[in-house]
């Protein structure tokens, strides 16, 4: 029997390879993807083929170019012929003013976090209603729901991340195919390295388990889903209480 798979966007680092990791473990089969750190990229998966004796099929571009990503989900569904997941954790932030933002930053921002939720949703859905099964798993976050000072933009790509989740989830339900989003919180990865001390410490104030998330915490939360057959549709918080 075939090993099953699953597909995961910005995997070099953080959330992304934490939750390729957390797949290759459970036997997938993995196709991953990144924008620039190729070496990081095949690094891992060269790691995780060794370790648990899956295939792992690596891609790097942009993820907000619909063109590249239907070419890379093309190969991929060439060469495993079936997609069992999904995770759309790929994302950049900005920190600032929303009158100090740029046209061009405001459109990057909603290419990659919310238009390549589209554009791998386009490509791998038919497979999955042809197969009448699987799981898209969007990584969003708690700013998405409650809207964050100076991240307007970050805040608004995920608020409409969690719209796409909640819409496609009801559109694929007859097909059996689930649709989630982890509402992430403070999760330690490079997207927030740029935190001084002190900022680390005033944020970890105001999160009730006080202290940052790890990225593997996220990735157990993905297990978790994959695992609920009955669960669509949800905005699942993963923020330490924050929210």
């Amino acid at each position: 029997m075939k090993n099953k798979t699953a597909f995961v966007t910005g995997a070099s680092r953080g959330i992304g390879a934490a939750v390729a990791r957390a797949l290759a473990a459970a036997g997938y089969d993995l196709g991953i993807m990144c924008e620039k750190n190729t070496d990081a990229l095949l690094a891992l998966g060269d790691e995780l083929s060794r370790s648990y004796g899956i295939r792992v099929f690596s891609f790097t571009g942009d993820v907000g170019d619909a063109d590249f990503v239907a070419s890379a989900a093309s190969s991929f569904l060439d060469e495993y012929k079936r997609i069992d997941v999904l995770v759309n954790n790929a994302g950049i932030s900005h920190i600032g003013l929303l009158t100090d933002m740029s046209v061009s930053q405001w459109q990057r921002m909603i290419d990659v976090n919310l238009s390549s939720v589209f554009y791998t949703c386009r490509a791998f859905v038919p497979a999955m209603v042809s197969a009448k099964s699987g799981s898209i798993i969007n990584i969003s976050s708690m700013w998405g729901s409650a809207g964050a000072s100076c991240e307007v933009a970050y805040s608004a790509s995920k608020g409409g991340v969690n719209s796409f989740t909640r819409a496609l989830a009801k559109e694929l339900a007859l097909s059996d195919i689930r649709v989630n989003a982890i509402a992430c919180g403070c999760i330690d990865t490079d997207m927030n390295a740029g935190f001084s001390e002190e900022e680390r410490e005033a944020l970890c104030e105001d999160i009730p388990m006080g202290r940052f998330g790890r990225p593997d915490e996220v990735a157990a939360e993905v297990m978790h889903i994959i695992d609920s057959s009955y669960m669509t549709g949800q905005i699942i918080g993963v923020d330490g209480g924050y929210l």
